[in-house]
């Protein structure tokens, strides 16, 4: 019997009734089949080797999509779970799941892993790598599938089955004499897996994650389609951690976090002047695209919360006080109180569009275990506006905040911007006659600015679409930062009004917007962009004068007023110590220029300049050095 396979362009192939993946694949063509890993049948994903039976829309998945490293991550979790058993057949395995980049493997036992198992580990999963063991899927009765775990030792996997819902199909996968409880997909032999993976650390975890169950071994892992993707994953990595902010924060002398004020930051002297250097940056930008900034309370009624929807949807988010029978809230987000500068005096379709700005600071409570240096905190500072428009204004709008973002990014040194457009969530407010609206008009805006854009399904505020604006750092990191979301909500709730040409009554749409995000982890960002190496418009301390003897301690001083009085962050280095061990320092604290002086330079009244990160330096007079160094330091919107 026949049946008909359609493939992703449309076309359609005739096949027998229980053909295979693998064997559609080979059909098309040999490399296809040696890279494919799993098979997509009517939107589910299955084995290639699981037959199918009716007439079916197929696309495959190869190993090297997001989706195939999936497939590979979970075989690898099945693959550590196998070698586990046959180093230390005691063990009970628990859960496995394949993570972003990696996979994972929790374990009951009594002896912990030390990390030479770990080597040990990864070795006998590069054997069973090498026996291209058949992965075999079969499908059990509940009751037998159970009763064959405990008769194994394997309780956890009994009680798992126990909770899956009646009606579910009980699946397993053998691979040689390793047997576990998956719903799959997986390749068609462990050989496949391939040599892209490594063994990464151990950790504690506590069994379904609750502290009053037994506490788990869990072992980490990464894996990836080939050998060169794990060998850059292993790099960023590496890079990853010589470059974060945590570390090169300190050796800056820019910020500290401690344990009485958690989730907040200590700004030092340079770290507070890099905030502002930010700051001062955007506000310039802001001032010419024609926005006002405001101020707004930091702690506010619940009331206001209540009604704005925050309450309800953000409150295990929100921090708050009680003070004469009220209880207050610290906002987690500008927009109801830019909402009420809004509503206060009467407003006209002539003051629209309204782009309203503030570096708002806000609260959130989030999970202790989820602070991350200046990446995830409590207390953050956003450049935040809100553009208060009407419907017909919404693309040019959009426009003009596309143009000055990604300027920004620019002047910053970010040129590869990924933006994403993100659709109603689950959780949200409005009905859905608004939402098709907001989503609308949105989808018209971006298609009029032209610019590239991916979806993101379901990732929309609570209120409204947005545009997400992603960075791609130095080493090749994602981080999502400016936003840009259209809110039809809002201004209903908080009942926002403009009178129209027509004399009546309209609400405004409210154009939430962004660019750096919080101003704390931008800072984050950047410094790990850069490894600490700011460029010199933003370097809190820019230039460091230092003597080679303390004869040129006068001259040095001159040097230095000559600097300030330019404009320039400049500090002199008179310790008694020797040069080197000057500069050594001055570098690893990341000051982007050294000039040394000494007898000669005193006399010549000149310097010895050099950049951080250059070996050579070279000799200029005073004068010409400080108009070369002035031009260098201008900030790019100068």
């Amino acid at each position: 019997m026949m049946l008909t396979i359609t493939l992703p362009d449309g076309s359609t192939q005739t096949h027998e009734k229980g053909v295979s993946g693998l064997e559609i694949a080979s059909a098309i063509g040999a490399g296809l089949a040696k890279a494919a890993v799993a098979i997509r049948v009517n939107g589910e994903l299955w084995d290639l080797t699981r037959p199918i039976e009716k007439d079916a829309a197929i696309a495959i998945v190869t190993r090297e999509t997001d989706e195939g490293r999936e497939v590979l991550r979970h075989d690898a979790a099945h693959a550590m779970a196998e070698a586990v058993k046959e180093l230390y057949p005691e063990t009970q395995v628990t859960i496995g799941p394949a993570i972003e980049n990696g996979f994972y493997y929790d374990f009951s036992r009594k002896e912990p892993f030390t990390p030479e198992d770990l080597e040990k580990i990864e070795k006998r999963m590069h054997e069973i790598v090498a026996r291209d063991e058949e992965v075999v899927r079969e499908v059990w009765d509940r009751k037998e599938a159970i009763v064959f775990f405990k008769n194994m030792g394997e309780h956890y996997k009994a009680e798992i089955i126990e909770a899956i819902p009646e009606g579910e199909p009980i699946t397993l996968y053998r691979q040689g004499n390793f047997i576990d409880l998956c719903r799959g997909p997986h390749l068609p032999s462990t050989g496949r897996l391939g040599k892209g993976f490594k063994l990464m650390k151990l950790a504690g975890a506590y069994w379904r994650g609750d502290s009053k169950n037994e506490m788990l071994q869990r072992i980490y892992g990464t894996a990836w389609a080939n050998e060169k993707e794990l060998k850059h994953h292993l790099f960023v990595l590496e890079e990853a951690t010589r470059r974060d902010h945590r570390r090169l924060g300190k050796e800056m002398d820019l910020f500290h976090i401690q344990e009485e004020a958690v989730g907040s930051i200590f700004w030092h002297a340079k770290g507070w002047t890099l905030y502002r250097i930010l700051e001062d940056y955007i506000r310039r930008r802001l001032d010419r695209a024609g926005y006002v900034e405001v101020r707004t309370p930091e702690l506010v009624d619940r009331s206001l919360w209540e009604q704005s929807g925050h309450w309800e949807k953000f409150r295990e988010h929100m921090f708050t006080a009680e003070s004469e029978e009220r209880v207050l809230a610290l906002k987690p987000m500008n927009c109801p109180g830019h909402v009420q500068i809004f509503r206060q005096g009467g407003k006209s379709y002539r003051d629209l569009p309204l782009r309203m700005a503030e570096f708002g600071t806000c609260h959130r409570n989030e999970p202790s275990g989820a602070l991350h240096g200046l990446m995830r905190v409590r207390a953050f500072t956003q450049d935040d506006a809100h553009i208060f428009c009407t419907q017909d204004q919404i693309t040019e709008e959009t426009k003009a905040f596309c143009t000055l973002l990604l300027s920004v990014y620019k002047d910053f040194g970010y040129e590869d911007v990924v933006i994403k457009y993100a659709d109603r969530p689950d959780l949200r407010a409005g009905d859905d006659a608004v939402w098709d609206a907001a989503e609308a008009a949105l989808r018209a805006a971006t298609e009029a600015t032209g610019l590239a854009v991916s979806p993101n399904p379901g990732e929309g505020a609570f209120y409204g679409p947005k545009l997400e604006f992603v960075l791609r750092d130095a080493i090749g990191r994602d981080w999502q930062c400016g936003t840009l979301q259209v809110d039809f909500v809002l201004p209903e709730r908080l009942n926002a009004s403009y009178i129209g040409e027509d004399g009546e009554k309209h609400r405004p749409v409210m154009l939430h917007r962004a660019i750096l995000g919080s101003i704390e982890r931008f800072i984050g960002v950047l410094i790990e962009h850069y490894a600490g190496r700011l460029p010199l418009w933003l370097a809190p301390l820019q230039v460091v004068v230092t003597t080679i003897t303390n004869d040129s301690d006068a001259y040095a001083k001159e040097v230095v007023a000559a600097l300030q009085k330019a404009g320039l962050r400049v500090e002199a280095d008179l310790r008694n110590e020797k040069i080197n061990y000057k500069v050594r320092e001055h570098s690893l604290a990341k000051v982007p220029v050294l000039l040394a002086v000494g007898n000669r330079e005193t006399e010549n009244r000149t310097v010895s300049i050099r950049y951080l990160g250059d070996k050579d330096q070279e000799s200029l007079a005073l004068d010409k050095a400080v108009v070369r160094l002035t031009s260098e330091a201008a900030a790019p919107d100068a």
